[in-house]
């Protein structure tokens, strides 16, 4: 039987956000990220000799757009013992998400026409400021990292995207876009904040594919 858990419990709290990241990562775009406004419930079931299952009613809202709410179930297995398979997790949306293929072929096309390929750093700044052109840029790392923090997290952490510390596009002879990121991770439980290498492809049809990323050396800087 599942044991009901107070959705305010930090390992209720954990699941959630990586609940949460692997939906950014499955359903988000350079026009919408999404992030868990609040957990309404969640319930732990032990399964013999496979691992915790746990069962998810969560509100997400669109980074950019506090008012746009969706409600969505989850549920979430993390394999016994296993440090390198990730949790399993399904989800289902209740109702609909915002349409976001105006601002995304908007991005799309912006990026597409420019002269030279964009290298910027420190999204949000030391103010916590993003200009109106990064946003997309910061919104594509926010999906990008809901995979990172998917494939690595156990019962035992809870990863936030701190900080882009720099994306450098990177020239491409097809259709698709593709940016290399360095990123800040924060580990909230250890209070580590651990760098993160990820190449990101996009294209508006086709959705965020993560090719490849590595977690850096802490004493890295620049």
């Amino acid at each position: 039987a599942a044991m009901e858990l107070q959705p305010s419990h930090g390992l209720a709290n954990r699941v959630a956000t990586l609940a949460a990241g692997y939906l950014c990562y499955r359903r988000g775009s350079p026009g919408r990220g999404l992030v868990l406004r609040s957990l309404r419930r969640a319930r732990r079931q032990d399964i013999d000799d496979v691992g915790h299952k746990y069962y998810l009613e969560l509100v997400l809202e669109d980074v950019l757009d506090k008012d746009s709410t969706v409600n969505c179930t989850a549920e979430v297995l993390y394999h016994l013992g296993s440090k390198n398979l990730a949790p399993d997790v399904q989800f289902t949306l209740e109702g609909e998400l915002k349409n976001t293929d105006e601002a995304d072929n908007v991005f799309y096309n912006r990026i597409r026409s420019l002269e030279k390929e964009l290298v910027a750093e420190n999204i949000p700044d030391s103010h916590g400021n993003v200009s109106p052109e990064m946003e997309p840029i910061r919104r594509l790392a926010w999906v990008a990292s809901g995979y990172i923090i998917w494939q690595n997290s156990t019962e035992n952490t809870k990863f936030h995207l701190a900080q882009i510390k720099r994306v450098k596009q990177v020239k491409r002879s097809d259709e698709y876009l593709e940016f290399d990121y360095m990123i800040l991770l924060h580990e909230m439980v250890s209070q580590e904040i651990i760098p993160w290498q990820m190449t990101v492809l996009w294209h508006p049809q086709h959705g965020v594919q993560v090719t490849q990323d590595s977690r850096q050396p802490k004493h890295t800087s620049g």
